[in-house]
């Protein structure tokens, strides 16, 4: 599939934020650990309906009735999560951190996703050994079971996602007490850690680089609503900065993009928050700037190709160095094709602004790098042929249709 976007629109008016992809994806695996979930606010893109395909296989149920997803786990009566679902996406691996919590076993595959870089599996490896988990490896395949769940005192050597979520769901059920340090302090770690509560579990201090979790014998039903999803926030923002616009972003947390906020008005934006909304006015020109990827509360790593596409039309040379994933830079040989100047030596970006984009035929080659070409598209002169936007559905629903209520002319095809 591909997107035609005709470039030179201002991006303007107001748009809801669907539910966190990053929010929903373990909520929905840690749904394994009880009987009953009823989930509101989940996005309908490609990761979400590939985590409940996984979820269907394991022999939960699952009705889907708009944003909202009925799931029972009370008939589970699998432990191997299938190869091909898999390998679809990197965050399949947190699943198998609720199989173990629930069934003390489970058998997965090494899992796919975006191709950003080196993203191992061995921090989570590392979580199920500290859990009193035997693990043995062959022909691709990883075998994991313990005759008990232990809590145990687990430091990670990189503050991951992922790794946090896969000990906080395994640790849930397990004998005793398990404190995770350096842990990631991502909202998406605190809506998690709120929808374990909600269940019954004993889990404190997320949002913080040390969580503490008590085991529990068993977890109750629950209802409950997703967080938003920060990432789109951003994301929406930047389309209208780089198309000149003034925009209205609801059903979204401030505090959760802080930073982002901050960056937006160091490039002369104005913004203004209200409750649950965001306005932002775009300036005529956008200020070059420098930024730096971090872990939490740090620059999203996620955000980085979106700004760099924003910066391409800025008024001098900006700076972007990223410390997280080192293939982050692919979508910047596509943004070339369409006339930006930059130059990438190691992990740093250099971008000297031009006034205007070329359009051209570009690939998207991962999520946010294909968010990153349609941010360039919305400014460019002319159509923009935007390929393989499969990439795209995996983390955005309905991106088209919002930005073409907001003013945009975006036509997806087969």
């Amino acid at each position: 599939m591909h997107y035609i976007v005709e470039g030179g629109k201002k991006i303007e008016g107001e748009v809801d934020v669907s539910g966190s992809k990053n929010a929903s994806l373990p909520i929905l695996a840690a749904s394994i650990l009880g009987e009953k979930s009823t989930l509101y606010n989940v996005p309908n893109i490609e990761d979400t309906k590939t985590t409940q395909k996984i979820l269907a296989y394991l022999g939960c149920k699952v009705v889907k009735k708009n944003d909202k997803i009925c799931i029972d786990s009370s008939s589970v009566n699998k432990f191997e999560i299938p190869g091909d679902l898999m390998h679809k996406m990197r965050s399949s691996v947190v699943i198998a951190g609720a199989i173990l919590g629930r069934f003390k076993k489970v058998n997965f595959s090494y899992p796919g996703g975006c191709e950003i870089g080196a993203r191992p599996i061995d921090l989570h490896l590392k979580v199920f050994e500290r859990l009193n988990v035997n693990i043995q490896e062959e022909s691709g395949k990883i075998y994991c079971y313990s005759d008990e769940l232990i809590g145990n005192n687990i430091h990670l050597d990189f503050p991951s996602v992922g790794a946090t979520e896969s000990a906080m769901m395994a640790a849930c059920m397990a004998k005793g007490e398990t404190i995770i340090t350096n842990a990631a302090m991502e909202p998406e770690i605190v809506d998690l850690q709120n929808f374990l509560n909600r269940m019954g579990a004993k889990v404190q201090g997320a949002g913080t680089n040390s969580i503490r979790i008590i085991g529990v014998k068993r977890l109750r039903d629950v209802s409950y609503n997703i967080m938003p999803d920060r990432i789109e926030a951003g994301t929406l923002l930047c389309m209208a900065m780089v198309t000149r616009g003034n925009i209205r972003i609801n059903k979204v947390v401030p505090e959760h993009i802080r930073l982002i906020l901050y960056k937006l008005e160091e490039c002369g934006a104005k913004i203004y928050e209200d409750g649950l909304s965001i306005i932002l006015e775009a300036p005529k020109r956008i200020k070059s700037i420098e930024i730096k990827t971090m872990p939490y509360p740090g620059f999203p790593t996620d955000m980085q190709s979106v700004f760099g596409a924003m910066l391409t039309t800025s008024k001098g040379t900006s700076i972007i160095i990223e410390n997280i994933f080192e293939n982050r830079f692919k979508y910047i040989n596509e943004l070339k094709k369409m006339n930006a100047k930059i130059e990438v030596e190691g992990k740093m970006a250099v971008i000297k602004g031009i006034k205007k984009l070329s359009s051209a035929e570009v690939e998207a080659t991962d999520l946010r790098g294909g968010a990153a070409l349609c941010t360039a598209a919305l400014s460019a002169n002319g159509m923009t042929k935007i390929n393989n936007i499969e990439h795209i559905l995996r983390g955005y629903e309905d991106l088209d249709k919002k930005l073409n209520t907001l003013g945009a002319k975006i036509e997806r095809c087969k």
